[in-house]
């Protein structure tokens, strides 16, 4: 079953006690339902060299809670002497991880001593210093600082993301006998309810990354990244939303960062400055609607939707041209190229709009739908040229501005995965997908978000490009001589070097895909009460898994045979209609309108 929502107003999921109220404790006070684990390091990667500065290492490794004892101990401790040098030691826990870390201290011999923690999400920057040679910093999240812990306590420090962890006795003179050092990951305690499998071992792990990715991103709020850009940015929502719908179906993360961006943003501003995404904000909430089908919360939305709709309608052109005013940001990818981001706010709006108009029905509001409607026909008199731009070429693909074949063999398919990136990448492999490419579309998978992993990744960067593989060092090793420490050389725009993020919600997009394409799974309406199974297995022999919908899980399996024909296997909660034909659907659907299907738009 699918965990619900903490209603905040109910005192029994609160359990406050009466005397709570007469303190001032609202029973309506905002809940965290987050939980918090507690995970032993797995490896040591790097201690100081000199002995006996760093004693007893193996007591880190075992499993130990951090609760003290009264009383000698027998057990032996992790000891750190600073009589002879500053002792430090770098720890692997896995795992990207959110949170922090939990140190116990049985003695010291200062009281307190001082301690330098460095977080790090590849070994290299928990090494690093904060500065310009690096960039390494500080933002958004404190991962390198100095704490002060006496004997006999236990202390945590840290929220931020982060594998590895580097200590250091900065106090002079001074011995500190450890119990416990453990990783505190905090995060939302949820079912899996999505599930793939295929005969691709890389494919599912792909799968399960993107879907882990996004899960730590998933704190109170829907995060772009837990170390870097622990922000809402709606614009970069969609391929979370998307990968959420997939694994999980439902969270409360999504619609508080809907409505957090709806009511710091009155009408006619940006959501987040950026025209574009307020457009997203639009696609976003259909697609959800399509997914939960849950008309009472789409009605709270009613009355800024329209306003959103009347100001983005003045965004249309009498040539049928976009003139979105204001910062006209599409991805960093094209930032600094006005034609690139003219052609692709050009597509992106007409998917707003068609989002716009299927939402303003919904909502009773015919009128507006048909200015919607008429706006998207005069959007489609001017084509753009997307001069070979693999980004805004995709997003024309999806908004019926461009051929998806001809688009696939002259652009999408070209090079390789070169002129991809991690957030866009999710839109060329729609559009590759709707070209009919998906073996195509599946190698661009493995080499790409693979390469990644290959590169020691248990979550999915802000960036990559598949040249950074050329003699690059692992994430999870101190870079060795001649080669090239891939986090802190490469990255660009605001995410260079350390400061690049890499669990980004952003990059998750395989995950979506593979349910959508491989499994074949689309919604046709509100709440799942309609849904499309129509698996492309590409160069794949068998694919399986579930879907998530409101009302119980769709199990799915398609086999190969032989002739290459497909023998699917569906299970279905009562209530849900599956639709194995497009012709059961509506013979006169266009590709433009399925274009829009491909990134959470309903056919027409």
């Amino acid at each position: 079953m699918l965990q619900q929502p903490i209603d905040i107003h109910n005192p029994r999921q609160l359990r406050l006690p009466p005397t709570a109220q007469n303190i001032g404790i609202d029973r309506r006070a905002t809940v965290d339902s987050r939980v918090r684990r507690y995970i032993s390091p797995k490896r040591v990667i790097w201690q100081s060299a000199r002995q006996p500065a760093v004693c007893d290492i193996d007591a880190l490794l075992t499993d130990r809670c951090g609760q003290l004892l009264g009383g000698n101990s027998p057990e032996n401790n992790f000891v750190l002497d600073s009589s002879a040098g500053t002792p430090g030691i770098l720890l692997d826990f896995g795992i990207q991880l959110h949170g922090g870390i939990q140190i116990s201290v049985v003695d010291s011999t200062h009281k307190p001593v001082r301690m330098r923690i460095r977080f790090g999400e590849s070994a290299m920057e928990a090494m690093s210093e904060v500065g310009k040679a690096t960039n390494a910093t500080n933002d958004h999240a404190q991962r390198d600082g100095i704490i002060e812990i006496g004997q006999l306590s236990t202390r945590e420090v840290g929220q931020t993301g982060f594998r590895f962890v580097r200590l250091d006795l900065v106090e002079p003179n001074a011995r500190v006998e450890i119990r416990s050092i453990q990783a505190v990951l905090i995060y939302k305690e949820l079912e899996y309810a999505g599930s793939f499998r295929c005969n691709d071992e890389l494919l599912n792990l792909i799968w399960n990354t993107g879907a882990y990715t996004v899960h730590l991103n998933m704190q109170e709020y829907l995060w772009d990244g837990i170390k870097r850009d622990r922000l809402v940015w709606i614009g970069d929502m969609h391929p979370e939303t998307s990968t959420i719908q997939a694994v999980f179906g439902y969270d409360e993360s999504v619609p508080l960062s809907l409505d957090l961006a709806r009511d710091s943003t009155p009408s006619p501003k940006w959501m987040n400055n950026i025209a574009s995404y307020s457009m997203w904000w639009l696609i976003i909430q259909h697609q959800w609607y399509l997914q939960n089908g849950n008309i009472l919360y789409l009605q709270e939305q009613k009355s800024y939707l329209s306003e959103l709709l009347a100001n983005l309608l003045t965004c249309v052109g009498d040539d049928g041209r976009e003139q979105v005013p204001d910062t006209r940001f599409l991805d960093w990818d094209s930032e600094g190229d006005a034609h690139a981001q003219h052609v692709g706010l050009q597509a992106l709006l007409i998917l707003a709009m068609e989002a716009g108009e299927a939402l303003s029905n919904e909502l009773g509001m015919p009128d507006l739908a048909a200015k919607c409607t008429s706006a998207v026909q005069k959007l489609r008199t001017h084509r753009p040229d997307h001069l070979g731009n693999k980004q805004p070429a995709a997003l024309m693909v999806l908004a019926g501005l461009a051929d998806p074949q001809q688009t696939n063999t002259e652009v999408l398919a070209v090079d390789g995965t070169r002129g991809i990136s991690t957030f866009y990448g999710f839109y060329v492999l729609q559009a590759r997908a709707l070209a009919g490419d998906i073996t195509g579309a599946l190698d661009c998978i493995r080499q790409f978000w693979g390469g990644m992993i290959s590169l020691g990744a248990t979550t999915f960067w802000e960036s990559f490009n598949i040249d950074w593989l050329a003699n690059a060092a692992r994430i999870d090793e101190l870079t060795p001589y001649g080669k090239v420490d891939v986090h802190g050389n490469f990255g660009d725009h605001c995410f260079q070097g350390y400061r690049h993020s890499l669990c980004h919600g952003w990059a998750s997009g395989p995950t979506a895909w593979l349910t959508q394409h491989v499994l074949g799974v689309s919604i046709l309406e509100p709440g799942c009460r309609k849904v499309l199974i129509a698996p492309n297995l590409g160069d794949l022999k068998w694919a399986e898994g579930t879907y998530p919908t409101p009302l119980g899980v769709i199990s799915i399996r398609h086999e190969k045979n032989a002739d290459g024909k497909i023998q699917s296997s569906i299970s279905a909660p009562t209530g849900i209609e599956i639709v194995q034909n497009l012709t059961d659907i509506d013979t006169s659907v266009s590709q433009e309108h399925w274009g829009q299907h491909l990134v959470g738009l309903s056919p027409h």
